[in-house]
């Protein structure tokens, strides 16, 4: 028997050098879509907005109490209302029951002295949440909020005009009904203490149902 030699093109032999590390590479692919799969779990309709770092945007709007303390002891008198509407973001961190929160909300205006008291204030806030079960949350919150009054008056309460600016402290208590994998409404009510001018701060307060998304 004729011993017969094999022989190979340029081609394939450069084919079968690099057949290795192909099979290297489509394992390499292969393990990373498993780990990947493994890694990624879609959430649930409920669960999406529990993910670790959800951000929302939330559009409030409600009834503002403006009254003022009558008291040493800030006992009010007759009730001062008015409308407020308000706009925030707040992002949730990781272990998906804390967070922070900065908005803006118009309290309104009364008749006062006269004339018309006016608040709006920034808010910073630092947020919490209690599952009580998938789909509803309690919600709180304190920081410190931003204000701003202007208070016109008539003459005989002139002294009482004038525009306030400053910060202090606020906190709030709400609740959250998950709507659709992205949505909730809220009932919240919150206190801002405000800066007057004359009187110093002041307490004024708002009762809100709010709509968020959360991304």
């Amino acid at each position: 028997m004729s011993n017969i030699q094999r022989t190979h093109s340029p081609v394939a032999a450069s084919a079968l050098r690099l057949l290795p590390a192909a099979v290297l590479a489509m394992a390499a692919l292969a393990s990373s879509g498993v780990l990947a799969q493994t890694i990624y779990k879609p959430a649930g309709v409920i669960a999406t907005a529990l993910t670790p770092g959800t951000t929302y945007v939330a559009l409030n709007a409600g009834t503002s109490d403006l009254s003022r303390p009558i008291t040493a002891f800030g006992l009010f008198g007759g009730t001062q209302q008015g409308s407020n509407y308000g706009v925030a973001v707040g992002n949730y961190m990781e272990n998906q029951n804390y967070g922070f929160e900065v908005g803006y909300t118009d309290f309104g205006s009364v008749n006062r002295y006269g004339g018309t008291s006016k608040v709006d204030g920034i808010n910073l806030s630092l947020i919490g949440r209690m599952p009580l079960s998938a789909s509803f949350n309690l919600l709180g919150k304190v920081g410190t909020t931003y204000s701003r009054t202007d208070v016109s008056a008539n003459a005989a309460n002139s002294a009482m005009a004038g525009s306030e600016r400053g910060f202090d402290w606020s906190y709030g208590l709400g609740g959250e009904l998950k709507l659709a994998p992205q949505w909730s409404a809220t009932l919240q009510y919150d206190e801002h203490f405000v800066k007057y001018p004359t009187t110093g701060s002041e307490r004024v307060s708002a009762t809100t149902l709010g709509l968020r998304y959360y991304y």
